[in-house]
């Protein structure tokens, strides 16, 4: 059932490309539906969604997570307020499931000075172009720098394999975002969803691995 999933996954996402290069927009839609029901299920496999606290903030973590990948799908400025609604409420799951993991309060001080960084620059390029939906951004901007600096913070109280795994799934998560974003407001191109989707479904993937190792399916 684990590799199962992970095919599935993988087998939509290959879909979803080759329908938006393609100009299939059926294909590229339903690859995202399979995409997001195969890392739910991947999840699910690993036994990440238990009874305990930050089992059930995984479990709404992903899931607002692939609402907002499926809302993503539409081009309207509403289809787009929505996805970024539901990830930005999927980044606070995932930062609860962080606090419920436990985290090191120094381990945090470095993701949050890159991510304050990082959050300065991205806001500056996007201030024009993003226009009404600037404040928008700028909550999500915040709520995922969080997340990242938690992640971080994680990975020091739970050195080893699987504290890294979930830092990195968070870096990667984020790295996405910013495709998203550029696709959004800067460029359209085929080459920010290349980048991008491989990065978010991967880092979904990852996620449960990191979490599933540090405690979370195992209450």
């Amino acid at each position: 059932m684990i590799a199962l999933s992970v095919a599935v996954c993988l087998g939509g996402l290959a879909v979803t490309l080759w329908g938006q290069h393609a100009g299939r927009a059926w294909a590229a839609a339903g690859g995202k539906v399979v995409a997001s029901l195969g890392f739910l299920a991947f999840g699910a496999a690993l036994g990440v969604y238990d009874r305990t606290p930050h089992g059930t903030a995984f479990l709404a973590a992903f899931i607002l997570c692939a609402i907002g990948d499926v809302a993503l799908i539409g081009h309207s400025k509403p289809a787009f307020l929505g996805g970024l609604t539901a990830f930005l409420l999927g980044h606070i799951g995932y930062i609860v499931c962080f606090v419920q993991l436990g985290y090191d309060g120094q381990g945090v001080v470095p993701g949050a000075v890159f991510m304050l960084a990082l959050a300065a620059a991205v806001l500056r390029t996007l201030r024009g172009p993003a226009g009404r939906l600037f404040p928008a951004v700028v909550a999500y901007v915040a709520v995922i720098g969080v997340m990242v600096a938690l992640a971080g913070g994680v990975a020091v109280a739970h050195p080893g394999l699987h504290g890294n795994i979930l830092a990195g799934a968070a870096v990667a998560f984020a790295i996405s975002d910013l495709f998203v974003a550029r696709q959004r407001f800067l460029v359209d191109a085929f080459q920010n969803r290349v980048v991008g989707l491989p990065l978010y479904y991967g880092a979904q993937l990852a996620f449960a691995f990191g979490a599933v190792g540090l405690g979370a399916g195992t209450g």
